[in-house]
């Protein structure tokens, strides 16, 4: 699971889009192929991002990428993108886009949206890095996490008492066993003793 670019994009529903700010970990690609990723990062995320009705989210696989994109619309004319390998999850895609840009319009003056080059916007790159691993951006993701390791303890108990009720079960039959070899010893025993009285 992976994730290549965050995107913040200024989506007007007509027009183009313009990519507000953005962060990329591209560590994946050789030094020569960066450029070339980088480059098809943003023309992805543009591209979904117009093409997106305000107020809707969707994903979008392109070969091994997926581009999850939340056009929120609004006063702000706001998207967010993030391209992802497909293992991803999408639930904690959408998570984090819905904090990118709820962090973002409470940083960034909506004044600013008109010259990008002058909007400093660093927790981006921070998203990228943190939320590498989408148990950090989704809480429920975690949660599961949590209880598939405590059924996986409960498992591991049940089969320690299985094994000890499969110790029980022997030792009662061995039990059943001696009992039935006990009588047969006390029938014997009576027999022999019923032969010779003493007097």
């Amino acid at each position: 699971m992976k994730i290549y670019s965050v995107s913040v994009i200024l989506a007007p529903p007509s027009g183009q889009a313009v990519v507000l700010s953005s962060a990329n970990d591209l560590s994946s690609f050789s030094f020569y192929q960066r450029g070339t990723a980088g480059e098809m990062m943003s023309f992805l995320s543009k591209t979904v991002a117009e093409r997106t009705p305000q107020g809707q989210r969707q994903s979008v696989q392109e070969n091994i990428y997926t581009a999850h994109v939340y056009n929120r619309g609004g006063a702000e004319q706001l998207a967010g993108v993030i391209i992802t390998d497909q293992e991803y999850p999408v639930r904690p895609a959408f998570s984090l886009l819905t904090k990118v840009l709820d962090d973002f319009i409470a940083k960034v003056p909506q004044s600013s949206f008109s010259n990008p080059g002058s909007i400093s916007f660093p927790e981006i790159s921070t998203y990228v890095q943190k939320y590498q691993d989408p148990r950090q951006a989704d809480t429920i993701m975690r949660v599961q996490q949590e209880l598939d390791e405590t059924k996986i303890v409960l498992h591991k108990t049940i089969e320690s008492v299985l094994q000890r009720g499969e110790k029980l079960d022997n030792l009662v039959e061995r039990s059943n066993a001696l009992s039935t070899q006990s009588k047969m010893f006390y029938k014997t025993a009576k027999k022999q003793n019923s032969c010779c009285v003493i007097m």
